[in-house]
């Protein structure tokens, strides 16, 4: 007596949400799993990419931060570039200017120190932002195919519910809530995938816009720098302008004779 009871105890336990996630894969067999693990890839590998780009665009903007604070207080790029991080983007752009300076003088073609130098820092800016795009392509496609391959997911349930009620004559709700049920859970799995994979997509295309213009605002900078020898640097941000020379004060009248 007591072990039918807790048999019926287990049973009921067993089935009291026949109608669940875990349930719903089991229904729908190896597609079902294959669509599921697909999609949780994608988001495992779209997480992983956005906090990677967000560490290394925090670490870029951390650096242009100390680079308008102090970097043009110099006598000479080489100073200013022993006080970057090394393998850093600054540094790599001021290394790139200096390198260029050098080679110039190395060329057999007559070529304006102006254009070597602009499209060598150019190319650095390239290969700093080429490197900070790395990754986004991926959360782009994610965002671009992840519901359809949800909806894959949602097609082949209602077939299997069609399949059901073909077969069986009765369409009752308990012979095809499973295969719908699959198929919803599908569609709503390929949104949580794909829209925080495009949220983050455009949150790192704009943080990289503005890292672009303050590297480019830089290498101009660096740029002024080189062509001119030193003479010409940027202005540091925040700092006053000299105050004007006082005028000497007026010598006094001459007591005119009575």
């Amino acid at each position: 007596m007591l072990t039918t009871i807790l048999t019926a105890a287990a049973g009921g336990a067993k089935n009291e949400n026949p109608y669940g996630f875990w349930e719903a894969l089991q229904q729908g067999g190896v597609i079902a799993w294959s669509v599921a693990g697909i999609l949780t890839l994608m988001l495992f590998v779209s997480l992983y990419i956005f906090f990677v780009k967000i560490f290394e665009q925090s670490k870029i903007n951390a650096q242009t931060k100390r680079v308008r604070s102090g970097f043009w207080n110099l006598t000479s790029l080489r100073e200013g570039a022993a006080k970057l991080e090394p393998n850093s983007a600054y540094r790599q752009i001021v290394d790139d200017g200096l390198a260029a300076q050098e080679q110039h003088g190395k060329l057999t073609d007559p070529v304006e120190a102006h254009d070597w130098l602009h499209g060598s820092l150019a190319r650095s800016e390239a290969t700093i932002n080429s490197s900070l795009g790395g990754g986004l392509a991926f959360l782009a496609t994610v965002g671009a195919t992840a519901p359809f391959i949800g909806l894959f997911g949602t097609v082949v349930g209602i077939y299997r519910a069609l399949i059901k009620i073909g077969s069986s004559g009765d369409p009752s709700i308990d012979k095809v809530a499973g295969p719908v049920g699959e198929a919803l859970i599908m569609t709503a799995f390929g949104l949580v995938v794909a829209v925080p994979a495009v949220l983050g997509y455009n949150f790192l295309q704009r943080r990289n816009k503005q890292i672009a213009e303050d590297l480019n605002a830089f290498s101009n900078d660096v740029l002024g720098f080189l062509a001119s020898n030193g003479a010409v640097r940027p202005v540091t941000r925040g700092a006053k302008p000299a105050a004007a020379p006082a005028k000497p004060a007026a010598a006094p009248a001459k007591p005119t004779a009575a």
